[in-house]
């Protein structure tokens, strides 16, 4: 029999179906040739540091760091679980081959290779990977089913990262604990988890912190448009007031006026972080709420897998494209521009050096149906964007009119949009993102101006005051993350700081759910605060290698390496467990009086 493993049940019956095992057993399905069986996800996990020695059960400073010389892993301890793990283990006993059906992905792949291993399995193993879980997605993946062998490094990455937490964690965890916790609560530190916790913190303590300035802008009124001066803040009122009163003694004159046309593309596809981002900005919709949103989507067979971190398609995409469109039947209003044309193919959208494991998340052409609110909506913002990716661009055209007055200068700029392009898509039902109506306010078509014409103004100086940092929300917080704490809105440069992101796609939404759960963060509307109990943690730790994100992105861009067979494994754990050592060390030493008073 060939085993093939999922992992989960409602995975495994899809696949079941297309290979034809129909007879349902105990903990799998069988038929055709073939037993199909499932995980729950995590079936096994590192073993805990008691599992390696009795000297670690109790929690003792003297007794860390603790760094088992060969980490090993165990079953988790539930009864389902237990009951699942030895139907498969005698199933994989028995096998001529096992499919790992795991998903395609790094924690896929660690879970399903921790079960194998496990179960003691010794006939050669198969991967299957895709991208959907369609009936054409399964048949084509079991087609050109790829040997073990091919996604060693990916194991050894996702394998790397766990042990890299557990050191950390376990460690750091009782070590603060003891040393700063006085035994009343435990004090979690983690890999990931601290240096976003540091984010929210810094980032509170700098609103907290910051001291309002007062500045003055000269602005001047002239045919119902408002033009600043160009000279831009006065830091005092004197200097201001002086410079109003040259403007107010002459009229205003035009002395430039220019239009720039420009295009403007199509918003990315979306990956799993844009579209956490999109739903928190647009519904206010927690990332964690996102991710298994989506991935309920996936499962319906809806859209294709989630847990991705590129915003492009590979070229082999575009010939299904067209069908994939014609199954959006909701949506044959905003297609029908496109029927009859050759679907464009832009370098923008489909570029295979830009993907690695799995594609932008697009739908799969399949019909939704008995979708909940939220599904629905997040469905319409991915079905949305990959109708756009065909849709011509967006035409505009900027306008920026000069003016003097004495020797003052002063400016206005406008822009118009000549072509509606892509836009179109989201004019009717669905904006392109939340920063939608802050756009709508810049596109203010301007009067036509003449260069030369003057007339009377009315001037002002306005009194403004410096503001602080806003608080994170989810979604910034998100984009903190995904490029280790520099906010950038440019997509290009945003793509090249991904590599030393914090976390991965897949486990950033958990990440801000823990800090939830320990009570280290708290929300207030859709801005996210740390509560007196994170303020103190982070100023607990001076040891900046557990709280700075860029640190901890270097970390993450060496595990990304090792995908790559660009840098060991065995490396980069040797230097974590360095590290610990000498973390151990410094904190064992420390004589202040540092102390947890929550």
């Amino acid at each position: 029999m060939i085993v093939c493993i999922a992992e989960k049940p409602s995975v495994a019956r899809d696949i079941a179906q297309v290979l034809g095992a129909t007879t349902k057993r105990d903990g799998y399905i069988e038929g055709n040739g073939y037993q199909v069986t499932w995980t729950f996800g995590h079936l096994c996990t590192l073993k805990e540091p008691h599992d390696y020695t009795p000297q670690w059960k109790g929690w003792d400073i003297y007794k860390l760091p603790m760094i088992p010389p060969r980490f090993g892993i165990k079953l988790i301890e539930n009864p389902t679980y237990i009951k699942q793990f030895k139907v498969i283990e005698q199933l994989m006993q028995n096998a001529k081959m096992i499919v790992n059906c795991g998903d395609a992905g790094q924690e896929g792949e660690l879970i399903q290779r921790w079960v194998m291993q496990k179960a003691g399995a010794k006939c050669p193993v198969k991967r299957l990977w895709i991208s959907s879980l369609t009936e054409e997605a399964i048949r084509e993946g079991f087609n050109s089913l790829k040997d073990e062998s091919e996604y060693q490094l990916l194991y050894e990455a996702g394998l790397a990262r766990a042990i890299g937490d557990w050191l950390l964690g376990m460690n750091a965890t009782r070590l603060y604990t003891l040393k700063y916790g006085l035994n009343r609560q435990v004090l979690s530190i983690g890999r990931v988890q601290t240096p976003t916790l540091a984010l929210i913190v810094n980032r509170h303590l700098e609103i907290e912190n910051f001291v309002p300035q007062a500045y003055w802008e000269l602005k001047t009124v002239y045919r119902d448009t408002t033009f600043s001066a160009t000279k831009g803040k006065f830091n005092s009122q004197e200097e201001g007031e002086e410079f109003l009163k040259t403007v107010q003694q002459e009229d205003f004159t035009v002395t430039d006026v220019t239009h720039k046309k420009g295009t403007e593309y199509a918003p990315r596809l979306f990956d799993l972080t844009s579209l956490q981002v999109e739903c928190n900005k647009k519904f206010g919709y927690s990332a964690e709420d996102t991710l298994q949103t989506i991935q309920s989507l996936y499962e319906k067979k809806i859209t294709t897998y989630p847990r991705v971190d590129t915003t492009y398609l590979s070229d082999d995409i575009f010939p299904k494209c067209a069908g994939i469109l014609n199954g959006l039947t909701e949506y044959q209003h905003l297609l029908q521009p496109l029927r009859g044309k050759k679907l464009p193919k832009s370098k923008k959208v489909f570029d295979s050096s830009k993907v690695t494991d799995h594609h932008a998340i697009i739908p799969t052409g399949v019909q939704p149906q008995n979708l909940s609110d939220m599904e629905r909506k997040v469905f319409d913002l991915v079905a949305r964007r990959f109708i756009a990716a065909f849709y011509p661009d967006s035409k505009i055209s900027t306008t920026t009119v000069l003016g003097k007055v004495g020797k003052v200068e002063f400016k206005v700029s406008g822009k118009q949009i000549l072509e509606q392009g892509w836009r179109a898509v989201f004019a009717q039902g669905g904006a392109s993102s939340a920063e939608e109506g802050e756009e709508k306010e810049q596109e203010k078509t301007l009067p036509e101006f003449t260069v030369g014409e003057s007339g009377p103004h009315a001037p002002q100086l306005q009194e403004k005051w410096t503001q602080p940092p806003k608080p994170y929300t989810e979604a910034t917080l998100l984009r903190a993350m995904e490029t280790a704490g520099k906010l950038v809105d440019d997509e290009e440069l945003r793509d090249a700081l991904k590599e030393n992101g914090i976390g991965r796609p897949s486990t950033r939404a958990a990440i801000i759910a823990t800090l939830f759960k320990r009570e280290y963060i708290r929300k207030e509307k859709k801005n996210l605060h740390p509560t007196p109990t994170g303020i103190e943690l982070i100023g607990l730790i001076k040891e900046e290698l557990l709280k700075s994100a860029q640190l901890t992105g270097i970390w993450e861009k060496k595990l990304r390496q090792i995908e790559k067979k660009e840098y060991q494994a065995a490396q980069f754990l040797q230097e974590l467990k360095d590290m610990v050592t000498g973390i151990v060390t410094t904190v064992r030493r420390d004589t202040s009086n540092r102390r947890s008073t929550y």
